[in-house]
């Protein structure tokens, strides 16, 4: 056998638990060793199987990522209710000026009012003074975009 290719060999090396601070020795290639868990703290061997090890905070890392997950979802469901609310100006549809201005002098400042305007059929948008069919057309296509659902009477009118 060749010498000096073999580590030194321990007969009385420690370990040492860092969870309970129980030691023992042990034969080793390392004078000292250190563990995360041992056979007198792990849930297995202790039968507390409901007690969570938390090595070095995962666990409230893990509490920490799910509420973040939480509140994402909850902000993203308070956008898109926000997307389809009757109370959001005509202005946001990214129409012409003109017809926004139009639909603005005849008291039709929110998509809620346009709604209810398009109830009774196009005609009660198409009567407002400088707002025409293709104003029309853009304002229906625009709310279909954003989630608004459409009056019956309005599609109709359009077949």
């Amino acid at each position: 056998m060749k010498k000096e290719t073999h580590p030194t060999y321990y007969d009385d090396a420690v370990v040492t638990c860092a969870s309970c601070g129980a030691t023992w020795q042990t034969g080793s290639t390392q004078k000292e060793l250190r563990t995360e868990v041992c056979s007198n703290c792990h849930p297995f061997f202790t039968g507390q199987l409901q007690r969570l090890l938390d090595v070095e905070g995962q666990v409230d890392r893990f509490y920490k990522r799910l509420q973040a997950r939480e509140s994402y979802i909850d902000e993203q469901k308070r956008k898109a209710s926000e997307k389809v609310s009757p109370e959001r100006p005509i202005a946001e549809l990214e129409m012409s000026k003109r017809a926004v201005d139009a639909l603005a002098a005849a008291g039709v400042v929110t998509v809620g009012q346009a709604l209810e305007k398009l109830e009774a059929g196009e005609s009660g948008l198409l009567d407002i003074d400088g707002f025409g069919r293709k104003s029309l057309i853009d304002l229906k296509k625009q709310m279909r975009q954003l989630g608004y659902q459409l009056p019956e009477a309005a599609e109709e009118s359009a077949a």
